[in-house]
C-alpha cells in the first residue's frame, strides 16, 4: 500500500470518528465501525487493515478501535 493511500484512509477514518465523537466512547466506536462497514469499498477496508497490522500510525483511538472491531467481526 502506498504511503499516500494509507494517509488518505487514516484521514478519512479519523474524520468519521470525529463526526461521532460527541457520543459516548463506546457508541462512537460502534457508529464509526458501522459507517466504515457500510460505506467503504472492501479494498479500502483491506488497505486500512494492512495499515493497522503495521501499527495503525495516525489513527485516533476511536477510529483504531472501530477498525479493530471490524477486523474482529470479519475473523469471527
Amino acid at each position: 500500500m502506498s504511503h499516500s493511500t494509507a494517509e488518505k484512509l487514516v484521514y478519512m477514518a479519523n474524520q468519521i470518528a470525529t463526526a461521532f465523537s460527541a457520543q459516548k466512547h463506546a457508541e462512537a466506536v460502534e457508529a464509526t465501525r458501522i459507517h466504515i462497514q457500510k460505506f467503504w469499498d472492501p479494498r479500502m477496508r483491506s488497505k486500512i487493515a494492512e495499515h493497522i497490522a503495521h501499527g495503525g500510525e495516525g489513527l485516533s483511538p476511536i477510529a483504531k478501535e472501530a477498525l479493530e472491531g471490524l477486523q474482529a467481526a470479519k475473523a469471527a
